[in-house]
């Protein structure tokens, strides 16, 4: 099979490439009406460009995407290309991060079916289960590549390596983090007099020895669109 005007499109651009997957990414959106193109043009001016995932199946290797709650398997020869984003696209391989990590709710994109996925509950008090928070997130073990969806690019990830030691993250920055640590979600003082004096609330909480990939720049993990902030 052969496919034109796709990755060989002058104003697309493969920026990135692990594994089955590549990211691409649209220099400029023509598909844009008279009175939003001013917004178009400083939008990818700001590195703000659409980008698309294509996964490139060989008949071995399938891939994994992220739909909804469904998470529908391919397998075969050929190529699927999925919708399009406005955030970054970020490729991981679990075995080159201790061999397995856990990636925060929502950021899971697609994956090569040689990784393992399971659900992990994280630990909560249990006023943030009124508050809708999310009770689990998806740890990925194996080896393969994992494709996950980012606010910041690469660029802007912090790494911070661990060794016997606890750190505090007012806010939820992590992208992801090895499974050698113990992930919880704590009060910010040991009492709940304390906190509401302090006008703290809840901080995530990582303990032992592995690493955590930050984006501190991101307000909101969940949602790309909102300003910016700092854990």
């Amino acid at each position: 099979m052969r496919i034109y005007n796709l990755t060989d499109n002058d104003d697309a651009a493969i920026v990135a490439q692990q594994g089955i997957f590549q990211v691409m990414e649209w220099k400029r959106d023509f598909s844009v009406t008279y009175g939003s193109a001013m917004d178009a043009y400083y939008a990818s001016e700001m590195n703000v460009r659409r980008r698309q995932l294509v996964c490139n199946l060989n008949g071995k290797t399938g891939a994994v995407t992220n739909e909804s709650a469904v998470k529908p398997e391919y397998v075969g020869n050929g190529v699927v290309v999925l919708e399009p984003t406005y955030r970054h696209v970020l490729l991981l391989d679990p075995s080159q991060m201790g061999g397995a990590i856990t990636v925060n709710d929502g950021l899971f994109y697609a994956c090569e079916t040689t990784i393992q996925q399971h659900a992990v509950m994280v630990s909560r008090p249990s006023a943030m289960v009124a508050g809708g928070e999310g009770l689990f997130n998806l740890s990925l073990m194996g080896q393969g590549t994992v494709a996950l969806e980012s606010p910041v690019p690469a660029s802007e990830i912090v790494t911070v390596d661990l060794e016997n030691d606890e750190l505090k993250v007012d806010g939820n920055f992590a992208i992801a983090w090895t499974n050698g640590l113990q992930f919880t979600v704590e009060r910010s003082t040991k009492t709940l007099i304390g906190s509401a004096a302090s006008g703290e609330g809840l901080v995530n909480v990582y303990r032992g020895t592995g690493r955590v990939l930050l984006a501190p720049v991101a307000a909101n993990l969940a949602n790309p669109n909102a300003g910016s902030g700092a854990a």
